[in-house]
This record gives C-alpha cells, sequence and structure tokens, in this order.
C-alpha cells in the first residue's frame, strides 16, 4: 500500500478505504466548478458518488480548499466548489500556487490524476480527456492532461477525448508518450457526446477484470504512465456525430471571434454547446459520467481484487 503524501488531506472515508486496501476511485472537481451550472453540477457529483458507492468503490472527490490538496469531500465542499465566486481551474502548473496562497481550486484531469497518484489511488473517473486543440500547429495550445497520462501511473476512464479538440492529434500524441489507449466494448473510438469517431479503438477490452490486468501487465514492467480507458457514452443517450459537428464548428467560431484562449477555451466552448443544443449536451455529459462511473467503480474493484 502507497503511504499517502504528508500534504494531503484525507476524508476519514478515503482513508480507511486506502488503509484496508478497499476499492477507490478518484474524481476530478472542474466539473463541478466550470463544467456544469449550479445545481445540476451539485446533483450530478453527489449522483455520482452515489453510483461509486453502490458499485462497491469509496469515492475520492479531490480538490484544493483553502490552500490544502482535499482527497474526498463533504457536501459543503461540493457546495463551496459549486457556488464559491472564486475557485480556480487548477491544472498542474497551479497547484503550487493555489497551495502557497490559501485558495480553493478544483482540480483537472491532470492535477487530479497527480493528486490522486499522491494519495495511492489507481483508478479515476472523469468526464472526457483534454488533449490536442484544434489549430495547435499555431496555438501550440495542448492540455497537460496528454504529459501527465504519460508519467502518472492512473487508469484514466473517460468517453475519449472531448470533441471540440482534435482527436486524431491526441491520440498520435498518446502514442508518442507509450499511454495505452483501450476502448471498453467498442471497435471504434469514442467522441465525447458521441459513440464513434474518425478513429477506431487502438485497443478493445470488453471487462473491467481484463482492463484491470492490462494495468497491473503494463506497471508490473516498470512502464509508468496511465491507461486511458474510453468508454462509450450509453447509445440512449449520444448526439450523433453530424448534429454535435455542426454545433462545435459554430462555437469554434465565437471563440476565435471572442479571442477566448489557453485554458478559458474548453469551459467556454462546452457552456456554448449546451447552449445551442438546447440543454442536449448537458444532458449527454451527465448520462456518460454516470456511465464512466459504473465502469470505473467495476475497474477498482478488479483491480483491488488482483485481477
Amino acid at each position: 500500500m502507497t503511504t499517502p503524501h504528508p500534504a494531503l488531506r484525507l476524508s476519514p472515508e478515503v482513508a480507511g478505504a486506502l488503509a484496508s486496501g478497499r476499492p477507490v476511485v478518484a474524481l476530478e472537481s472542474t466539473i463541478i466548478s466550470h463544467g456544469m451550472p449550479y445545481p445540476r453540477n451539485v446533483e450530478m457529483a453527489v449522483e455520482v458518488e452515489g453510483i461509486l458507492r453502490d458499485g462497491g468503490a469509496t469515492p475520492a472527490t479531490i480538490a484544493v480548499l483553502g490552500g490544502v490538496p482535499r482527497i474526498g469531500l463533504e457536501r459543503d465542499d461540493l457546495e463551496t466548489l459549486a457556488t464559491h465566486p472564486d475557485v480556480a481551474k487548477v491544472s498542474l502548473r497551479d497547484l503550487p500556487y493555489v497551495m502557497a496562497t490559501g485558495a480553493h481550486g478544483a482540480t483537472t484531469v491532470a492535477s487530479t490524476m497527480r493528486l490522486a497518484a499522491l494519495a495511492g489511488i489507481r483508478v479515476f473517473v472523469t468526464g472526457g480527456l483534454g488533449g490536442v486543440h484544434r489549430g495547435a500547429e499555431t496555438s501550440f495550445d495542448i492540455s497537460a492532461d496528454l504529459t501527465e497520462l504519460g508519467q502518472t501511473d492512473v487508469a484514466v476512464v473517460s468517453a475519449g477525448v472531448k470533441s471540440i479538440l482534435d482527436i486524431g492529434l491526441t491520440l498520435e500524441t498518446l502514442e508518442t508518450l507509450g499511454v495505452p489507449v483501450v476502448v471498453h466494448g467498442s471497435d471504434a473510438f469514442p467522441s465525447f457526446y458521441s459513440r464513434t469517431s474518425d478513429f477506431t479503438a487502438p485497443m478493445r477490452l470488453d471487462s473491467a477484470e481484463e482492463i484491470a490486468a492490462m494495468m497491473r501487465a503494463k506497471w508490473d514492467l516498470g512502464l509508468s504512465g496511465a491507461v486511458s480507458v474510453a468508454n462509450p457514452v450509453p447509445v440512449a443517450d449520444e448526439i450523433p456525430r453530424d448534429e454535435i459537428d455542426g454545433l462545435i464548428a459554430t462555437a469554434l467560431g465565437e471563440c476565435e471571434e471572442h479571442g477566448i484562449h489557453g485554458k478559458d477555451v474548453t469551459p467556454f466552448l462546452l457552456g456554448r454547446i449546451v447552449e445551442l443544443s438546447g440543454g442536449r449536451s448537458l444532458e449527454t455529459n451527465i448520462a456518460l459520467v454516470r456511465s464512466n462511473a459504473r465502469l470505473g467503480a467495476a475497474l477498482a474493484v478488479a483491480w483491488s481484487r488482483g485481477a
């Protein structure tokens, strides 16, 4: 068992689960503070934690509150993240600053991965991965999620790369970084809102037990870095690609028109797509997070059993 880093504050529930070797699943907090409107964000966070518990795993939502990295939150903490006007979006580069200034911060995929690993948590559930932004050949806008996936030993369950990004270049970058990308139960690589994209699954596995065995094989060989597990959104909840692609194109045009760049791009695009879709994209987002939580719980259970 990994001893959690002393800078972290673990909730009693998470600390007890880790100490006894029970399944634990990490959750990010940017989706609460910057990804969904209030009060749906809190409702979603509570529901997802419940799904993990029903699946036999202990939820560990991660954030920085008052400068302290917290692993496992209470309901009041979730409300703070959802409603406080000064919650920073914290990627890896921002983490030392937010801690040193005693601020509140919601963690992205990259920073959640690092804090989860420091706590000894091996499975992390999120909505979609960051990656190479469209136009990155001139903007150099590439998410820190990718470099973190290349070096931190956590399995990340997502619905694929966010479809607002360049999926092909993101997959190429993950290959360069040595990150195995496995799709659960499908031969097509998903694109967040949709079950398919223009790309096939680099690898396919059909059960949590098989994915857990892959994790163990990778890390037992001393191959550092994540396992990226892409879990297609349920059929009933997906938005067809031809429909969502048009909305994304419109939102991207508005983003460029307004001069939005850097870490403000993704929240703007996701929020605008919610508006353009009449709220449908938000419902799909929530549905895919639920689905990812179910798979994440099963994966954490399989991992804890030594699959």
